[in-house]
């Protein structure tokens, strides 16, 4: 492709800088349910097991694209009730789910704290389970994240969910 000449271009996605910061400033705070109040604005809200890559790829989504994603983890507690936790009933739609092999979770997990329940693949294999029961019965789609990279899910969930960079 020949150069166009424009100096200060961010890899030509044609978005704000403000733009970008705004959706990284957004996934920051609705990083892990972090702020769960306006998850009303959100385009996209990834829900999963801890270290499923719900964090990376939403940063990804929003600065290389100025999507407004939120994470929110699903943790044993919400298993037990068998539903949505409360502050994700009311965007349903705009909730996609993430999931990953047991084994790479639990090598994900021993990275962090080896040796632990957290990383035991008995663990691993029960919290995958559970999470994706939740999501089925609630209807949610989700994303085997396994062998792909952050780069691959970004561009997977945007063909999915119909989502198009910001400004577009």
């Amino acid at each position: 492709m020949p150069s166009s000449h424009a100096v200060g271009k961010s890899h030509g996605t044609g978005l704000h800088y403000t733009e970008r910061m705004d959706a990284v400033n957004y996934a920051m705070n609705h990083d892990d349910g972090g702020i769960t109040r306006d998850l009303g604005s959100a385009q996209i809200i990834l829900v999963g097991v801890s270290r499923c890559g719900k964090t990376p790829t939403c940063l990804y989504l929003a600065l290389q694209f100025g999507i407004l994603a939120a994470n929110y983890p699903l943790v044993p507690e919400d298993f037990s009730d068998g539903v949505l936790p409360p502050a994700l009933k009311h965007h349903r739609k705009r909730i996609y789910g993430l999931t990953i092999q047991p084994e790479r979770l639990a090598q994900i997990r021993a990275e962090r704290k080896p040796n632990s329940r957290y990383a035991s693949l008995e663990n691993c294999r029960h919290e995958i389970a559970q999470a994706e029961k939740l999501m089925k019965q609630a209807n949610i789609p989700f994303l085997d994240v396994t062998t792909i990279s952050v780069e691959e899910i970004a561009t997977t969930l945007l063909h999915l969910t119909g989502l198009k960079r910001s400004g577009m």
